[in-house]
């Protein structure tokens, strides 16, 4: 005769799976192939962005038909910038989201602006193509300064991360 053996259940030999979230991106750099279209025009241009975390640290440099349209720098700790010299535009504030971006909703924080690069997550954006990068092409629709509607569309060229 066989002794009985009492079962052990496995899932007290092993823990239970937690899920573990995400490291959280601290730098993230990108570029973008960009087309606007709104009541003052239409363009095209490339559009650089980086975006570290852990300070807030924005740069968003914004070019077309060979000269920047506009450069957004600055920090959660000195604040940030935005330059557009053909509006003859050079305002600074403690918040981000206080600062026109004449060509993105208005996000309010380096932390939103990231969340909209890597998830495509904001007011008036629709992803229209994916890949394992994440948003590949995105679609802005909404007003400008002036309440009139825009369209912005991005198509992402590179993107990089580091923990």
């Amino acid at each position: 005769m066989i002794p009985l053996i009492p079962l052990i259940p496995l899932s007290f030999l092993y823990p239970a799976a937690q899920e573990i979230p995400a490291p959280k991106t601290e730098i993230l750099r990108a570029q973008y192939g960009w087309g606007y279209l709104g009541n003052d025009g239409e363009g095209k241009g490339t559009l650089a962005v980086l975006v570290e975390a852990t300070t807030g640290r924005v740069v968003l440099e914004l070019h077309g038909l060979g000269e920047r349209l506009m450069l957004l720098e600055g920090d959660r700790a000195q604040g940030y910038r935005v330059r557009i010299p053909r509006q003859k535009l050079d305002e600074t504030s403690a918040r981000l989201g206080d600062l026109p971006l004449p060509f993105l909703p208005q996000l309010g924080t380096s932390e939103a602006l990231q969340e909209l690069i890597l998830r495509g997550t904001g007011p008036g954006v629709k992803v229209t193509k994916q890949d394992a990068k994440g948003p590949l092409k995105l679609k802005y629709q909404g007003k400008d300064d002036l309440g009139k509607e825009v369209q912005v569309w991005l198509t992402r060229k590179q993107i990089s991360t580091s923990h």
